[in-house]
C-alpha cells in the first residue's frame, strides 16, 4: 500500500498542496520530510505526537524524515491557536527544553539501524543572521497582504499581534527553504492550524528556487473526541510524555478508558496495528463492545511506544491490582504512582482502633457510619475486607512501611501516607 493510500484510509490527512504530485514523488523516490517541535516546554503532549506519528509511517514506508527543535522559533512562540501574546521564555529555559525534547524524540523514533531519523535545530542556522539579512534576503519576499490573509495571522487581528509573532511564519518558512536546500526534505507535515505557515514556506522556496522546485505540504486534522472536546486534555491537565508529569499507569488508563467512539480512530492514528488488526478491533467494539478489547489494544500500544515494555507491564499490574482488590501484591512505588489523584491523607504511626482512626482521618464522616460500614463489610484495608469493629491498625499494616489502602465500597479508594 503506498504511503499516501495508507495515510488515507487511517484518515490521517486533512489537506495536501499538491495531491497528485506528492502520490507520483513518494511512489518514484524515497522522500525526505521534516515536521517541527517548539521547545514551549520540557516534554510534548500526546497532541504533539499526530503529526510525528505520521512521519514515523512514512519512514516504516522507506523515506527518510527529519525532526525539528525550533530552538529559533520556541524563542519567538507560534500565534496559532492562540488569542494573546505568549510570555517569551529566557534563552536558558529554551535550551533546557531543547535538550529534554531532543531526549524525548531520540527515544521514540531512533531506534532502528537503518533509515534513522535526522534531529535538527533552527537555532543552528538562524543565530548568525542579522537584521539586514532578515530584511534583505528573505522579509522582502513576503507581501504583509497575504501575510494578514493567512488564518493564523487574521484569527488575531481584533484581540492584537505583536510584530514578534507577526514574524513566525517568516521564520518557519526559512526552516523549509533551508531544509529543502541542504537536507533535500520536499515534504512538510503538520498539524492543521500550520497550513498557512506551511503555504509560506512553499512560497518561499519557488521564489527562490524557481517555480519548478518539487516541495509540498500535507496537514493532520484537528483531533477532537466524539463528544467535541479537545483530544488529549483530562480534568487533571494534558497527558504528557514525561513519566515524571504523567506517570505510565495514568498514560495507560487515559487510553484504556477511550470513548466507544473514540477508539477505533485513535488505533488508527496511534498504532502501527494492521489494517486487518483494527478491522477485527472494530468488529469486537461492535460485538463485544463491554470485553473493551480494542481499549486495552491501545493502551498497551501506546503505553509500550511511549515508555517501553517494562512500564507497560507496570501500568497493567496496577490496573489489574485495583481492580480485583488485590493491593498487597503492589509495591510501595507502585501504590504511589497508581493511587496519585486519588484522595490522600496522612496518619502518624501510632496503633488506633479502625472507627477512631477512619474518623480521625476524616475518610468517615462519623463513629456510627464508620461501624455501619464495617459491620456491612464496606471498608477493606490493603485488600482484605475488615468486618471487626475491635480491629487495630498499626504501623506494620503499612505497605512498603508508607502507605495503607482504605477502599470503601466498591471503588472509592484513599490514600493514607503513615507519617
Amino acid at each position: 500500500m503506498n504511503i499516501i493510500d495508507e495515510l488515507l484510509w487511517r484518515e490521517a490527512i486533512n489537506q495536501q498542496t499538491d495531491a497528485d504530485g506528492l502520490r507520483e514523488l513518494t511512489e518514484s523516490k524515497s522522500v525526505s520530510l521534516y515536521c517541527g517541535v517548539d521547545p514551549t516546554g520540557n516534554s510534548m503532549h500526546i497532541g504533539h505526537l499526530i503529526p510525528f506519528m505520521v512521519l514515523r509511517r512514512f519512514q516504516l514506508a522507506g523515506h527518510r524524515p527529519v525532526i525539528l527543535i525550533g530552538g529559533a522559533t520556541g524563542t519567538i512562540g507560534d500565534p496559532s491557536g492562540r488569542q494573546s501574546e505568549r510570555s517569551l521564555q529566557t534563552l536558558e529555559q529554551v535550551q533546557e527544553n531543547v535538550d529534554a525534547l531532543t531526549a524525548q524524540m531520540k527515544k521514540l523514533f531512533l531506534t532502528d539501524n537503518d533509515n534513522q531519523v535526522r534531529l535538527v535545530n533552527n537555532y543552528d542556522w538562524t543565530k548568525d543572521m542579522n537584521v539586514i539579512e532578515f530584511l534583505r534576503d528573505f522579509g522582502k519576499n513576503f507581501s504583509i497582504n497575504t501575510m494578514l490573509a493567512k488564518d493564523v495571522v487574521a484569527s488575531r487581528l481584533d484581540s492584537g499581534i505583536s510584530f514578534t509573532e507577526f514574524s513566525y511564519q517568516i521564520l518557519q518558512s526559512i526552516d523549509y527553504l533551508h531544509l529543502y536546500q541542504h537536507e533535500d526534505v520536499q515534504l512538510q507535515v503538520g498539524g492543521s492550524d500550520q497550513w498557512g505557515n506551511i503555504t509560506s514556506g512553499l512560497d518561499l522556496i519557488r521564489k527562490k528556487e524557481g517555480n519548478e522546485a518539487k516541495a509540498f505540504g500535507l496537514t493532520i486534522p484537528l483531533m477532537l473526541k466524539a463528544d467535541g472536546t479537545k483530544f488529549g486534555k483530562t480534568a487533571g491537565g494534558a497527558i504528557w510524555l514525561d513519566p515524571k508529569q504523567t506517570t505510565p499507569y495514568e498514560f495507560y488508563q487515559f487510553w484504556a478508558n477511550t470513548d466507544d467512539r473514540d477508539v477505533v480512530k485513535y488505533l488508527k492514528y496511534f498504532t502501527f496495528l494492521s489494517k486487518e488488526e483494527i478491522e477485527a478491533l472494530e468488529e469486537k467494539v461492535a460485538t463485544e463492545p463491554h470485553k473493551r478489547e480494542a481499549q486495552k489494544a491501545l493502551a498497551e500500544e501506546m503505553t509500550r511506544f511511549v515508555h517501553g515494555e517494562e512500564l507497560l507491564e507496570q501500568a497493567k499490574r496496577i490496573s489489574a491490582a485495583l481492580f480485583s482488590g488485590d493491593i498487597r501484591s503492589l509495591t510501595a512505588d507502585e501504590i504511589e504512582e497508581g493511587f496519585k489523584e486519588m484522595p490522600t491523607f496522612t496518619a502518624g504511626k501510632e496503633t488506633k482502633n479502625i472507627v477512631d482512626w477512619l474518623v480521625e482521618l476524616g475518610i468517615e464522616p462519623s463513629k456510627r457510619q464508620a461501624r455501619e460500614d464495617i459491620t456491612k463489610g464496606a471498608i477493606s484495608i490493603n485488600g482484605e475486607r475488615v468486618n471487626e469493629l475491635e480491629t487495630e491498625i498499626t504501623a506494620g499494616d503499612a505497605i512498603g512501611g508508607k502507605f495503607i489502602i482504605v477502599r470503601k465500597g466498591k471503588k472509592n479508594y484513599s490514600l493514607v501516607k503513615l507519617v
